[in-house]
């Protein structure tokens, strides 16, 4: 069995696809449904369970459960491949850095900050990754596509990119808007946008997919 408690480098021969795609997608979209639930029902819970109102108002309510989803995402992805999904992890660190401030100080401020320091982050490695050679988003995506290294290297770029441009959207969105606002667009806005941006990279994809070079 092996000893290691980070996910392997997808360009490591060892590496194994040892979770479903679907399942890891749950998983990690998971602790998000339920921030956004509670914040939108957080009276209603508040009613049902009384010790949840030792959080606070609904929004301190939704970052308490977002901690503990976070954890129990972090322990299922544990308990089924014995790894620690790198991505995932470093999220799951700002979450319960920043939501602990929120909580303990009762400002939903770090809350708010808590996806445009994840997304910096991941932009910044990602494209700092590039500088030094590494093409790191296969992290991300390694069980999804197998790409060759050019591929790699400009989805990286690109995605890159793109996590500084979420980063932005926040800082926007959470300064000018409501707190209700600003968890919907994180749910139901951040969602959309990253999707139509993960279609519109399909064609790169297919130029540099392995599986299609040895089809031909």
């Amino acid at each position: 069995m092996s000893n290691r408690i980070l996910e392997r480098d997808p360009s490591d021969p060892k590496k194994k696809e040892e979770i479903n795609p679907l399942l890891k997608l749950a998983l990690e979209l998971g602790p998000l449904l339920v921030f956004f639930f509670a914040n939108s029902r957080g009276e209603w819970l508040v009613e049902k369970w009384p010790v949840l109102g030792e959080f606070g108002g609904p929004i301190f309510v939704a970052t308490g459960l977002f901690m503990i989803a976070t954890a129990i995402a972090l322990a299922a992805s544990w308990l089924l491949t014995r790894t620690l999904p790198m991505m995932p992890l470093v999220s799951g660190a700002v979450v319960f850095v920043f939501g602990a401030l929120t909580l303990w100080l009762q400002d939903d401020v770090f809350i708010k900050m808590k996806p445009t320091i994840v997304n910096t982050l991941f932009g910044t490695v990602l494209l700092g990754g590039l500088v030094f050679g590494k093409a790191l988003l296969g992290y991300v995506f390694d069980s999804a596509f197998k790409l060759d290294a050019e591929g790699w290297r400009k989805l990286t770029f690109r995605w890159g990119v793109f996590f500084i441009f979420l980063a932005l959207v926040n800082e926007v969105v959470w300064r000018n808007f409501s707190t209700d606002a600003w968890v919907a667009f994180k749910v139901w806005g951040i969602m959309p946008i990253t999707l139509v941006f993960t279609f519109s990279q399909m064609p790169l994809i297919m130029r540099h997919s392995l599986e299609e070079k040895s089809a031909k």
